[in-house]
């Protein structure tokens, strides 16, 4: 089956549109089909030059521009010399760096395969819903940027996940769209026939078929799996419809058709991997596929599951126990009995394989054991959270020491180049050389990055704040008219929304454990710093709560309700439909990200250090990547107290309030006689010189590499003090039964 990757399909479908094309135009389709513009600087600005509007509507569709734009205009650009070199300038960047050889560490014949729920590429591309995909989106992105060989499985979801609308009386209501999968810059893999490349499994009795799409992010490609086959019966085509459908049991049926499915789909696309990364436990049962295939081979199950365990990592993202999903026996047999069937495992096994207590037939089945016990190494995504990942998890190996549960860590990071808003890359390329990139692990990088002249870093702050605050005008007014808001009420306030004023941001979902609340547990006190005239401050919150969590949606409400305040309303917004549309620049534009999540049920947090590469600082609890990150001098930091959880929420709404009034609000408005706040800039510097490579995805997926793929790659310098990242490594390395760490294909 080699040739039938999807490759051949990208290409023809490229090459057909090219053909649309005026011929020195036609380098555009190359790009609109492989999302490496995405971060190439300048790339996404040739299509929004050709139609601002289809670009705008389309949420930056490259394909869907292309289709839209009038052969006239076509014309007229071919004829601007200027533009025609800019593209033809782009095309010989991805070409270049399609061309680089793999990275030697791991065999390019037999890739890493990358499983995940889902992936934030773009929002091109509706497959995400928050922070697990915007990771696993970084992590492709990055794969790519270290010619790390790699493929990445997920689901194509018709609707993906809920878009959010705030109604007058400040509760949240959910509706979804349907993906218009024809102009999307992805492809349907098809066979020798030419026919699209199919493959079936038995989930509920029934066959189900999968149609396999694949999509290009610069090297890695992605491949999505979609039910929804003419063939198929109406409630298996809506298995891939929502991204975390409230169903259980056709959210079971997804977790089949990504585990199982992805094991199938590289197999039928003839693509045999080295090691297969389970990013979160959704595709656990990939797991079991191997072991059917392993024990059809002639292993015994034994010797089979030895085998799937030697190419198997897994990651863990969440502490809560909620988030760690279990299924009866009855609603697992009802999904997945004629899959066991096939594959000759007595139903009784993959359920103590996935409790925590084998043999107790009242405990749930649930992935994360599941995952565990089928994986030769696992992590938790912050120090911390690897913590509290061998504590959740250590009955499993009774008569260890929590300490030497075989969890390790490697703390999440962002990647770069796609969160480093332009205005800020540029002043790095002015001051640290157009290949600053190259050399963020290097020594002399903290260095560079405090000599920075504080009058150009903070005539970026204030450019990225402008930008934010004049967008952010916009969507309010046209949220606020929405909801029939009267249009004087909306004049006013939008004039109250500055450019010059301390701007605070909080977004990230809405779930109980965030904390939201502790913004409304001393109303006078955010009165009064909302509506100070000297030294003012403006909110930015956003958050969209679960359908189906009716607690997170009551907590959403009430703060909402602040914005009633006739003075202070004005200065807190509340952003809908938070997504990849509006959170490059918000995350670039506050002066200052909160995050108060209950220690310690903050796996990582990513979103913090996306603001960071902006130059904007953190307060935070010390949970999660901010345990690691934060110094005396480039955030702030409340250390959260355990117990009591009222006891809790009462400290750290205090620490909070306190940071605000008494640190964060008087080193904002200390400036000098040209209106610079030196000593504010003084603790940005520490912020980006200390964070940015330490908490990128460049630094994360070599530790990957290095640590949990086990193989020897050469390390741009694992991190800053790289010393201690070889100690963590093998502290890592050694809680993991070295008996089953071989990756070589046999």
């Amino acid at each position: 089956m080699e040739g039938f990757d999807g490759k051949r399909d990208l290409d023809r479908v490229r090459i057909e549109m090219s053909e649309r094309l005026p011929e020195p135009l036609a380098g555009l389709a190359t790009l609109a089909f492989n999302y490496r513009w995405v971060w190439m600087s300048g790339a996404a600005d040739l299509f929004e030059a050709a139609d601002s509007d289809a670009w705008r509507h389309s949420n930056g569709n490259p394909v869907a521009v292309l289709e839209a734009v009038r052969p006239r205009r076509w014309r007229e650009l071919a004829q601007d010399p200027a533009y025609v070199e800019r593209v033809e300038e782009a095309v010989r960047r991805l070409e270049a760096d399609l061309a680089r050889p793999p990275l030697a560490a791991v065999p390019a014949s037999h890739p890493i395969a990358y499983l995940c729920a889902e992936y934030g590429i773009h929002p091109s591309l509706p497959v995400y819903s928050g922070g697990l995909g915007v990771l696993a989106g970084d992590t492709v992105k990055t794969a790519s940027d270290i010619a790390l060989p790699m493929v990445a499985v997920g689901l194509f979801y018709r609707q993906g996940y809920f878009h959010q609308r705030i109604d007058f009386e400040g509760w949240q209501r959910e509706f979804w769209t349907n993906a218009n999968f024809a102009r999307l810059p992805a492809v349907a893999v098809t066979g020798a026939d030419d026919r699209r490349l199919t493959f079936d499994l038995v989930l509920r009795g029934r066959t189900v078929h999968v149609q396999i799409w694949r999509v290009q992010v610069g090297r890695i490609p992605l491949y999505l799996l979609d039910t929804n086959c003419p063939q198929n019966h109406p409630i298996d085509r809506w298995i891939t419809g929502r991204l975390y459908v409230g169903d259980r049991e056709t959210r079971l049926a997804q977790y089949a058709v990504l585990g199982i499915g992805a094991v199938r789909a590289l197999a039928a696309m003839g693509i045999e991997p080295s090691l297969y990364h389970l990013n979160e436990g959704h595709a656990s049962l990939s797991s079991f596929e191997r072991l059917r295939v392993a024990v059809a081979a002639g292993d015994s199950f034994d010797e089979a599951l030895a085998r799937v365990r030697s190419r198997t990592v897994f990651t863990t993202h969440t502490p809560v126990p909620a988030g760690n999903e279990g299924y009866n026996a009855h609603e697992v047999d009802t999904v997945l009995a004629s899959f066991m069937e096939s594959a000759g495992i007595v139903p009784s096994t993959l359920h103590a394989l996935g409790r925590i207590h084998p043999h107790d037939s009242h405990e749930s089945v649930s992935m994360i054991p599941l995952s565990l016990r089928t994986s030769r190494a696992a992590n938790g995504v912050s120090a911390r959270h690897g913590q509290v990942a061998r504590s959740m998890w250590k009955q499993m190996w009774p008569g260890r020491r929590e300490e030497d549960v075989p969890i390790g860590s490697v703390t999440n990071g962002v990647h770069v180049s796609t969160w480093m808003a332009p205005p800020m890359q540029e002043l790095f390329r002015r001051h640290l050389g157009a290949d600053w990139t190259e050399h963020m692990a290097d020594a002399g990088f903290a260095a560079a990055v405090r000599a920075l002249p504080d009058a150009e870093l903070w005539a970026v702050r204030c450019e990225l704040r402008r930008r934010f605050v004049e967008s952010l005008r916009v969507t309010w007014a046209e949220e606020r008219l929405a909801r029939g808001e009267p249009a004087a009420h909306v004049e006013a306030a939008d004039r109250m929304l500055r450019t010059d004023v301390l701007t605070i941001g909080f977004a990230r979902r809405v779930a109980t454990y965030k904390r939201l609340y502790l913004l409304g547990r001393h109303p006078e006190r955010l009165r009064a710093l909302l509506t100070n005239p000297e030294r003012p401050l403006q909110l930015v919150i956003a958050g969209k709560a679960h359908p189906s969590d009716g607690e997170a949606k009551r907590v959403l409400h009430d703060v909402l309700q602040l914005r009633n305040d006739p003075e202070a309303g004005t200065r807190l917004v509340f952003l809908e439909d938070y997504d990849l549309r509006f959170a490059p620049m918000m995350v670039a534009g506050v002066d200052v990200w909160l995050n108060v999540p209950r220690f310690p049920m903050e796996a990582s947090g990513t979103s913090g250090m996306k603001v960071a590469d902006n130059g904007g600082l953190n307060l935070s609890v010390l949970d999660g990547w901010w345990e690691e990150g934060c110094n005396d001098n480039n955030g702030w930091g409340i250390r959260s107290i355990e117990g009591d959880w009222g006891a809790q929420d009462h400290h750290d709404a205090n620490a909070l309030f306190d940071i605000l009034e008494q640190q964060v609000v008087p080193l904002f408005y200390q400036r000098d006689a040209d209106g610079i706040p030196h000593a504010w800039l003084e603790r940005v510097k520490s912020s980006l010189a200390s964070l940015v490579w330490a908490f990128s995805s460049e630094r994360m997926l070599r530790e990957y590499v290095v640590k949990m793929y086990a193989y020897a790659a050469p390390a741009r310098g694992a991190r800053p003090d790289s010393e201690a990242v070889d100690a963590l490594a093998a502290d890592t390395l050694g809680v993991v039964d070295q008996s089953q760490s071989e990756c070589a294909v046999e």
